[in-house]
């Protein structure tokens, strides 16, 4: 079964440097990440690159959507994913990658990251989990690649969770660790699943959820909860 880190970078380190860019992910591993998570999605021109949001506004301050913008237009704060995998390399980091893809794009985004994993992942790294919101993405992805790892994004858990889980393939929930109940979280260990919380940085909240059986923080403050959970 794929071991995770009881605590991941969420973004890198989103509280102390600017999320998804080479500077976040050393900043999570200065302070004792040995995992992040990450946001992919395609350029114009089809090139994969870190971005959370369709658009460039929030993060980069440029109003233009990604969809939009050729790899060559972009801020070079902007990594490509190639360039993040390497940082991944010389820093030692796994990572669980989400596929954000931009709308109408989610089966393209899947098979473009796998490729890019596919070519550039190094080998001496845990192999990377795959996750999305997003059905499509999660189906396209074991196609390309059935052999990593995926993981359904889900914010608040119901009743149809494990019908969606079973039918891409997950062996990982990802929920919003803020809405995820006791009840429900015993239903995901009980049917053998990874469970991942998303964005804690309260580490009594953490050790809360760790106490109820989830496997794996996300965290903007990774030094923060990897102290409340020792």
């Amino acid at each position: 079964m794929l071991q995770l880190p009881k605590v991941i970078g969420h973004r890198g380190a989103a509280a102390y440097a600017l999320e998804n860019t080479l500077d976040s992910f050393r900043e999570a591993r200065r302070r004792g990440a040995t995992w992040v998570e990450t946001d992919v999605k395609l350029t114009a021109d089809g090139v994969p690159i870190l971005m959370h949001d369709a658009s460039l506004k929030r993060t980069m301050g440029v109003d233009r959507l990604v969809s939009r913008t050729k790899a060559a237009d972009l801020p070079k704060e902007v990594p490509t994913f190639e360039a993040a995998i390497e940082c991944f390399r010389e820093l030692g980091l796994g990572c669980n990658v989400e596929i954000k893809p931009c709308e109408g794009r989610e089966a393209e985004t899947a098979r473009v990251a796998v490729e890019t994993l596919r070519r550039c992942w190094p080998a001496a790294l845990p192999a990377p989990l795959l996750s999305s919101f997003k059905d499509v993405s999660l189906l396209a992805a074991h196609e390309a690649a059935p052999d990593f790892d995926r993981a359904i994004l889900i914010d608040a858990l119901d009743d149809d969770w494990r019908r969606r889980a079973e039918a891409v393939g997950a062996v990982g929930v990802n929920t919003n660790g803020k809405k995820l109940t006791a009840p429900r979280a015993v239903e995901v260990l009980r049917a053998d699943y990874l469970l991942g919380v998303y964005t804690i940085d309260d580490g009594d909240v953490a050790r809360a959820l760790t106490g109820m059986g989830v496997h794996c923080v996300i965290t903007d403050a990774p030094d923060l909860i990897i102290a409340a959970l020792i």
